[in-house]
């Protein structure tokens, strides 16, 4: 069975264990509308991604 030849210092432990956190989800307000939203992803509201009409949405009625 393997067993280390020396005891992981804290400091090599925690370098580590330093990319194991987890991030929260980065959000950009929107240009046009003000709304949250993920980057690089299309605006669920009005639809737009870039300036352009991706999505045609239904009002409600």
């Amino acid at each position: 069975m393997a067993v280390p030849k020396r005891k992981t210092s804290r400091m090599k432990r925690g370098n580590r264990r330093s990319h194991d956190k987890l991030s929260a989800p980065t959000y950009v307000e929107d240009k046009d509308s003000g709304e949250l939203r993920r980057p690089h992803h299309i605006d669920l509201k009005s639809g737009r991604y870039k300036g352009r009409q991706i999505i045609v949405i239904k009002e409600e009625a």
